[in-house]
């Protein structure tokens, strides 16, 4: 058998896979935390967390403190929720405040990040209040969702998404109320889940109950510049089914699965959508949260829980087979794979922009 040299940026016919240590190796683990999650747009929440002048909430993103915070002159804004002081935190939880105090001595700021109070603060020489406000980071929004960039010299979010704007917002998400989280602590790599949820290869064996609803042999992968959009036809009722679809009619349409690199996706159905931030938590274990979000008259159906009981099944069967994958990236018979050139494309164009940030892998 020739032995052929593959390249990560030949064509997806050509390609390997990223190596099987990426997965559990602790310096890549680091490595990622300073070259992609310190760099790219992160989700950080809902715009309906902070709607109002004084609304803010609290977050950790790769072990950074992070608050956000409506002023009250309307603008959103987004610090490092550490005192300038002894780095205690100026905020906890979420709700809605004048002025943020920290519980450590008693340092205030107003919501713009000003310092405004320190106590005991008398003699101190060559002190400025006016350069010891919170430190400010990169905060903008898109599609009723809040994003952060720890990165001062990130290109704006609009280039970031590029095309997703326009495939995304066919869906009625702007209009949707946030109905239920839930959170699956999983025992992989948050690349291991990556590359499991940008390829409809494994519906049929996987997912026997979703693969009914879609179309697979229509199962489109079209990969973009920062992410990957995935679609489907829905499959209406069928002559002969023995039980009901979960919609009736398919006439136009489609399930469409976003993912936006390195890690939240958007999950659109014709009657919800759900969000899906996907956060490292060490190099083999890692926490994905689920929010879904229906139309108002929606919540509280019986329609709304079966959504998130569907939803649910699928993805305790993705943690199921991760969790295996993971596990075995760690025999001494693996070390990296080939891409079905028809079906993985969605996997392929996540290793290449891994790599464009992530050199040598």
């Amino acid at each position: 058998m020739t032995n052929l040299q593959m390249d990560p940026d030949h064509d997806i016919a050509r390609a390997s896979t990223l190596t099987a240590s990426r997965y559990f190796s602790k310096e890549t683990f680091d490595e990622e935390k300073t070259r992609i999650f310190s760099s790219t747009w992160q989700v950080a929440g809902h715009a309906s967390k902070v709607a109002n002048p004084g609304d803010y909430f609290t977050f950790d993103l790769i072990g950074e403190p992070l608050l956000l915070a409506r002023g009250e002159d309307g603008i959103l804004r987004a610090f490092y929720n550490v005192c300038r002081h002894r780095a205690g935190n100026p905020a906890v939880g979420c709700g809605n405040r004048k002025l943020f105090r920290c519980g450590y001595h008693g340092w205030t700021y107003r919501l713009d990040g000003a310092l405004l109070v320190t106590p005991e603060f008398d003699g101190v020489e060559l002190f400025d209040p006016k350069e010891h406000g919170l430190v400010q980071l990169q905060v903008e929004e898109w599609f009723n969702l809040v994003f952060v960039n720890l990165d001062p010299d990130a290109a704006p979010l609009a280039q970031f998404l590029g095309e997703l704007p326009a495939q995304a917002e066919k869906f009625d998400f702007r209009r949707m109320k946030f109905s239920e989280r839930r959170t699956y602590d999983m025992k992989c790599n948050w690349k291991t889940y990556v590359d499991n949820y940008l390829e409809g290869y494994h519906l049929p064996s996987v997912h026997p109950a979703l693969n009914r609803e879609l179309n697979y042999n229509s199962y489109t992968v079209e990969p973009y510049q920062q992410h990957v959009r995935q679609w489907s036809p829905i499959r209406g009722a069928q002559p002969g089914d023995s039980t009901p679809r979960r919609y009736q009619s398919s006439e136009d349409l489609t399930a469409d699965y976003f993912w936006i690199f390195p890690n939240w996706m958007l999950n659109c159905y014709p009657d919800n959508v759900s969000l899906n931030i996907i956060l490292p938590l060490e190099p083999e274990r890692t926490l994905a949260i689920f929010d879904w979000y229906l139309l108002e008259e929606k919540l509280g159906s019986e329609a709304a829980r079966k959504s998130v009981t569907f939803s649910d099944e699928v993805q305790h069967e993705d943690l199921a087979i991760c969790e295996i994958v993971q596990k075995n990236l760690h025999s001494r018979s693996y070390h990296s794979g080939r891409y079905s050139v028809r079906q993985e494309k969605g996997v392929h164009a996540f290793h290449r922009m891994y790599r464009e940030l992530m050199p040598g892998s």
